[in-house]
C-alpha cells in the first residue's frame, strides 16, 4: 500500500486581499507560512518518496516549508500540470467587486461550475483535462511503485483530482471548498483508491519513543 497526500498552499497575499490569482505568481503571507509549518508538523511521520508541485511560488513555497518542517527532503518535481485554474482577465480583480460588475450568479458559474469558463480562462473541466493526464501519466506510476507521494497544489487543481479519486458530481464538485494547508490522504492498492484519516503523528512519536526506551532497557 502507497499513500497520496494532497493539499492545498497555504494562504497567498491575493487570497487575504480576496482577488483572483490564478497563474499569476504571489508569494504567501505570514499566516500561509504558518500553516504550512502546522501542516508539517502533522503529517512528520509519513515518510515521503517524491514530492510534486505546480510552477507556481505559492505551492512550492508550501511545500518547501512543509518538508523542512517535517524533517524530510524527497526529491521534488514541478509542473504547470498542477497550476491554478488560468481565470484569464478575472486574475488580479477582486472578486466582491467582480460580482458586482458581471453579476453575482455570472462569477458563481465561472468560480465553482464544472464548464463555466471566465473571459480568456481556463474552465474547470479544462483544468482538470490537463492535471489529471499529468496525474496518470506522472503520479500515479509513482504510487503503482509503492512510494509515498505529496502534493502540494490549488484549490481548483484539487477540486479536479478530487472529482476523480472521489467519483464525485459536477454538481457535487461545485460544493466542494478546499481549506489552506489541509491535507487529504489516500491509500493506493491493488488499483483502487480509498480515502484514509492520517496516522496522528503524535501517537506515533510517542509509540516509537516508548519503543526506544524500552529496547534501551533491554540492553
Amino acid at each position: 500500500m502507497s499513500l497520496l497526500v494532497m493539499l492545498r498552499h497555504g494562504q497567498s497575499i491575493w487570497n487575504l486581499e480576496n482577488r483572483f490569482t490564478g497563474w499569476t505568481d504571489v508569494p504567501l503571507t505570514e499566516t500561509g507560512r504558518q500553516e504550512a509549518r502546522e501542516c508539517g508538523a502533522q503529517i512528520h511521520c509519513v515518510p515521503f518518496d517524491i514530492a510534486f508541485t505546480s510552477k507556481l511560488i505559492r505551492a512550492q513555497e508550501t511545500l518547501k516549508i512543509i518538508l523542512e518542517s517535517a524533517g524530510q527532503s524527497p526529491p521534488i518535481v514541478e509542473d504547470a500540470a498542477l497550476n491554478e485554474r488560468n481565470y484569464g482577465d478575472l486574475q488580479g480583480l477582486n472578486k466582491a467587486e467582480t460580482a458586482v460588475k458581471f453579476g453575482a450568479e455570472v462569477v458563481h458559474s465561472w468560480r465553482r461550475s464544472f464548464e463555466g469558463r471566465p473571459p480568456n480562462g481556463e474552465s474547470l473541466k479544462d483544468t482538470a483535462e490537463r492535471s489529471l493526464k499529468y496525474f496518470y501519466s506522472h503520479i500515479l506510476p509513482e504510487l503503482e511503485a509503492g512510494k509515498n507521494v505529496i502534493v502540494s497544489a490549488h484549490g481548483n487543481t484539487l477540486r479536479a483530482l478530487l472529482m476523480e479519486l472521489d467519483h464525485l458530481s459536477p454538481q457535487q464538485v461545485e460544493q466542494v471548498e478546499i481549506e489552506y494547508c489541509v491535507p487529504m490522504t489516500f491509500a493506493y492498492e491493488d488499483g483502487k483508491f480509498a480515502q484514509v484519516l492520517l496516522p496522528n503523528c503524535e501517537i506515533v512519536s510517542q509509540a516509537q519513543a516508548l519503543k526506544r526506551s524500552a529496547m534501551a532497557e533491554t540492553v
